[in-house]
């Protein structure tokens, strides 16, 4: 069984966002980049599927500029098999990146498509679900945890209500949530290993797909900072700063 694993190159996590002074966006110069963390732990678990012997490869896929590049080299010291690389520096929005990743699953064949549940800059959470929707393939979505048993998945998923378990027939979409697993380290001798595996480079023309975008960004701007808190002496208090004071009751 092959297993795809989109991976997308966003701010590290650790790193504070900074607003543009025009408001146009994010500051992204000079800022360290890295994995998105749900695509580390969807890397982890093609990972682990292929370690326990139900995949025999794992390709990882990014779509955005040349830097990518060393987030794909990231997920290939992982443990990932190859990568592709579809080149673009345009802001590429979910339904483009769902187009062109039907585009790649025809062409490789995957019976697993494992992605994070959402890329922490825009937290769209769309691209797995438009995916499954495009291919007409089953989904388990915001998955726990992952078995594979001949041609069923069988995926827990986190729901609102704790957790739901569904049986989908392969191929199908899994998303990744934080409680799927831990992601590895990549050691220095796998990092050595990762710059001789086989990255091929791709366009969107490649694939027939119109990146352009759909959607216009009118304004970004810094969240209102928190103000400070009051205590208060009683009951009575609260209850009266609640109903006449902040109107919730």
């Amino acid at each position: 069984m092959k297993i795809l694993v989109p991976v997308k190159r966003v701010i590290d996590y650790n790193v504070k966002v900074r607003v543009k002074s025009d408001g146009s966006g994010v500051e992204t110069a000079n800022v360290k980049m890295s994995m998105n963390p749900f695509d580390e732990i969807a890397v982890e678990e093609a990972i682990r599927l292929k370690e326990a012997g139900t995949a025999e490869e794992v390709v990882a896929i990014s779509i955005g500029p040349d830097k990518a590049q060393e987030t794909l080299r990231t997920a290939l010291a992982m443990g990932a098999d190859r990568a592709i690389l579809v080149k673009t520096d345009e802001i590429v929005e979910p339904l483009s990146v769902a187009k062109i990743l039907k585009a790649v699953v025809d062409e490789e064949s995957p019976k697993l498509v494992v992605l994070g549940k959402q890329a922490i800059d825009d937290d769209a959470n769309q691209t797995g679900q438009m995916l499954a929707a495009l291919l007409g393939w089953g989904q388990g979505t915001f998955a726990n945890e992952v078995k594979i048993e001949g041609e069923k998945a069988e995926i827990t998923r986190e729901v609102d209500g704790g957790l739901q378990t569904v049986s989908l027939d392969l191929p199908a979409i899994v998303t990744t949530d934080l409680r799927l697993n831990e992601p590895r380290y990549a050691s220095l001798p796998n990092i050595m290993k990762a710059k001789k595996k086989p990255l091929d480079t791709k366009t969107p023309d490649d694939y027939g797909v119109d990146v352009a975008a759909r959607l216009k960004v009118l304004k970004t701007e810094e969240p209102p900072e928190r103000s400070a808190g009051e205590i208060l002496e009683n009951v009575d208090q609260l209850v009266d700063k609640l109903k006449n004071k902040e109107g919730v009751l």
